[in-house]
């Protein structure tokens, strides 16, 4: 009878694996790629964190995660992460790389569920590889200016990239649902 504590590890060559390695990024490097790189989208202001892939040297890849842009979502649950830009030079199978350590980085610091977004017209493959669930499908909010709090269109470098429209929110537990539970009933349990 095997051990059923032991790990089973399976390998399994992949061609140009060795190639494709992960690498931390600053910042910096991370908001000139995604605005040099990324079809219809700016470098988000902030983040939490991010993750690039190299290929023989040269950077090919970044993910940005961060607080979710919906406020609601972000109040609602404190240990919610947000993959904010996925950007790639269209190798093979990176975009699902680029998921999948940023799930598993902040699984590590303590976040429990990630979101990200795509627009209808994305197949969402990646994101489905790297297993995310459909969330919730958005409809267009419309302009974000208001005359409360106008927005720019243009700025000094030409109009800006942002899409308007719907779009497709994605979801992934990092951590089961059961533990989670558990974890939220033992925090109240703290407050008694």
């Amino acid at each position: 009878m095997s051990d059923p504590t032991k790990v089973l590890t399976v390998r399994v060559p992949v061609k140009d694996a060795a190639t494709i390695i992960l690498v931390p990024v600053t910042l910096r490097e991370a908001k000139r790629f995604v605005n040099g790189e990324h079809r219809h989208n700016e470098a988000p202001v902030g983040w939490a964190f991010g993750v690039g892939i190299k290929k023989d040297g040269e950077l090919v890849g970044v993910a940005m995660a961060g607080r979710p842009s919906a406020r609601k979502l972000q109040a609602a649950d404190p240990y919610l992460i947000e993959i904010t830009r996925i950007t790639t030079l269209g190798h093979k199978n990176a975009c699902t790389m680029l998921y999948g350590a940023v799930c598993r980085a902040a699984k590590a610091l303590g976040y429990r569920t990630a979101i990200t977004y795509t627009l209808p017209e994305e197949g969402g493959a990646s994101v489905r590889a790297a297993g995310f669930v459909l969330d919730a499908e958005l409809p267009d909010p419309g302009p974000w200016s208001s005359p409360s709090r106008p927005r720019y269109e243009e700025t000094l470098l030409g109009p800006r990239k942002h899409p308007s429209g719907p779009k497709i929110r994605w979801r992934r537990e990092l951590v089961p649902l059961h533990l989670a539970l558990r974890d939220a009933v033992d925090a109240v349990k703290e407050e008694k």
